[in-house]
């Protein structure tokens, strides 16, 4: 059985027990969060699509860690100009494990 659901704006295909990084969730580490945006549930070929979401169905999910991403570089430069401009960002990730469904 899996499930696709909207996480603070991105779709995610998950699964009970998966662990996954999301963009950051301000809650403590070791709390519970529910998902209520499910857009589609597949059990074993039984396919519910929602219009946009299905009714009373929701992902319960426990926030591992919080983490930081890898370092992205952003280079710019003009040519023969002189221009060059280098910027760094490092996107702040949480860490959850998928503990149930709710169909």
């Amino acid at each position: 059985m899996y499930v696709i659901v909207d996480i603070q704006g991105q779709q995610f295909k998950v699964q009970q027990g998966q662990k996954l990084f999301v963009h950051r969730i301000n809650v403590e580490e070791g709390s519970e969060v529910e998902f209520e945006k499910v857009m589609l549930i597949d059990n074993e070929g039984d396919v519910t699509v929602g219009t946009p979401v299905i009714d009373g169905a929701k992902v319960v999910a426990e926030v591992l860690s919080h983490v930081q991403g890898d370092k992205v570089l952003v280079f710019k430069k003009k040519r023969r100009k002189g221009y060059q401009k280098l910027n760094g960002h490092r996107q702040q990730f949480s860490q959850i494990q998928v503990k149930e469904i709710i169909a």
